[in-house]
């Protein structure tokens, strides 16, 4: 009787929770917080991250090369620096996220020593939150550890400056192991395989103590890390209008504690139309390889993309995943490096036959979406297109593809929610228009038949 009645219940509310297009077309309504040229709602003023993947010329937005820039410096030259240099630059570059500016050589060595001191969860965490409440969703995992952290700190909900800096640098150095944490245990009690937890070790960076732990052997190569550590400077910030950024500063704008906001932005990436879009693009590489007779045949693949296009193929929803994005026109500036060094890998380890497929889907891809919508539009990879590609070639799992990137983006979260509570001055309340007829309130007594059951009552 249960599922029946949530059946005719449902069967009602679809209806009810049916608004007609008309309804957005006939009002200044900004669906997705998107103007009608495509570009953003304004919301805010940010110092922290610069997303430009167009230029407007006399009112009307034209496609242009992206660039991205984290306190005003440009993600390439930072890269740059650091491959050129042969040293990590995720620590620095978290610093330089919530500082607003670059180290200096002790600010940096005492700012990397709380760090690595973070990296540690609290007494008895991992056994109480961690192993007594295995998930076999580590973003959902993660979320919950969050939330957990607030009965381990001594003052929660203190939202002064000095507070949330420290809940900040703690967090950056928790989220690590938190997610390895989750994942060897969602591998052990879900997939029936052995248990080994490693410790983080404090001598280590960020992606090389990631691999560390995630490994049961626990060994990495310096390549490995440094190649994870790139990934994670490229999905460190974008700016305050990305989804789960937008979350951080909603909440944070109603003055609740960092570990609501966070939670909160960890349940936004994880997504398939955010962070989750890295793992929704290997599935459906997966599925054209095995629906495909021939990869190599440009019209075999076209075909398929079609299908997919249409709602036929793969998950159904229509989407290639890994193109298309809100901000950048002719180039992500995060996919052409991941591309770059995607192809670097691919031929060091063998897989540069998926590489030139990736390349050719997403080549071919653009045409079938112009088709489709009967124009030419400028589409460019976003940064997932590469992404699962390169931490597939790194062997790390599927399943982490999205925790990787929260462990990476926590640093520009915890530096728009201190620029938030710090400049925004009020609460986020954006306005619905309200689509439904007024009416009179019937008594029960009148009610007399019920609508799921269609029986007097």
């Amino acid at each position: 009787m249960q599922d029946y009645l949530l059946q005719q219940l449902c069967g009602i509310l679809r209806d009810e929770y049916s608004i007609g297009e008309e309804n957005f077309r006939s009002s200044d309504i900004k669906r997705g917080l998107r103007n009608a040229d495509g570009t953003g709602v304004l919301a805010g003023v940010t110092r922290i991250g610069d997303v430009q993947g167009y230029r407007m010329e006399n009112g009307v937005r034209m496609p242009a090369e992206g660039h991205l820039y984290y306190r005003g410096i440009d993600l390439n030259d930072i890269i740059d620096a650091h491959v050129n240099e042969n040293t990590f630059g995720f620590e620095e570059v978290s610093y330089l996220l919530l500082m607003g500016r670059l180290p200096y050589a002790m600010e940096y060595d005492l700012y990397n020593e709380a760090l690595s001191r973070a990296r540690q969860l609290p007494s008895d965490f991992f056994q109480d939150k961690i192993l007594k409440a295995p998930t076999s969703d580590i973003m959902n995992g993660l979320a919950r550890s969050v939330l957990a952290l607030y009965s381990y700190d001594k003052k929660p909900d203190d939202t002064s400056l000095e507070n949330i800096m420290r809940q900040s640098i703690e967090l950056i150095g928790r989220f690590p192991t938190i997610v390895a944490n989750t994942y060897a245990v969602k591998r052990h009690i879900f997939d029936g395989r052995s248990l080994y937890i490693h410790n983080p070790k404090e001598e280590l960076s960020v992606s090389e103590n990631f691999l560390r732990m995630l490994r049961k052997d626990k060994n990495y190569t310096d390549r490995e890390a440094k190649l994870l550590d790139i990934m994670m400077i490229i999905h460190a910030e974008h700016g305050g209008g990305n989804n789960s950024a937008f979350v951080c500063r909603a909440l944070s704008s109603s003055g609740t504690d960092t570990y609501s906001a966070i939670a909160g932005a960890v349940g936004a990436l994880k997504g398939p139309l955010h962070g989750g879009a890295n793992a929704k693009v290997l599935q459906m590489f997966k599925n054209i390889k095995d629906n495909v007779s021939d990869t190599d045949s440009d019209e075999k693949l076209t075909e398929h993309l079609r299908k997919i296009v249409s709602g036929k193929a793969n998950d159904g929803s229509g989407k290639i995943y890994g193109l298309g994005h809100a901000v950048y026109t002719l180039s992500d500036p995060r996919a052409v490096l991941i591309k770059k060094y995607a192809g670097e890998l691919a031929q060091e380890t063998g897989n540069a036959d998926d590489f030139e497929l990736m390349m050719r889907i997403e080549k071919l891809g653009k045409q079938v979406l112009c088709e489709a919508k009967g124009e030419d539009m400028t589409i460019c990879a976003n940064v997932d297109m590469y992404s699962g590609l390169v931490y597939s070639m790194l062997g790390i799992p599927e399943e982490l593809f999205t925790p990787l990137f929260a462990i990476a983006r926590i640093a520009g979260w915890c530096a728009h929610r201190l620029e938030e509570v710090m400049t925004g001055g009020r609460i986020m309340r954006p306005a619905y228009r309200a689509a439904v007829n007024h009416g009179d309130y019937i008594p029960a007594t009148r009610r007399h038949i019920s609508p799921y059951t269609g029986s007097k009552k």
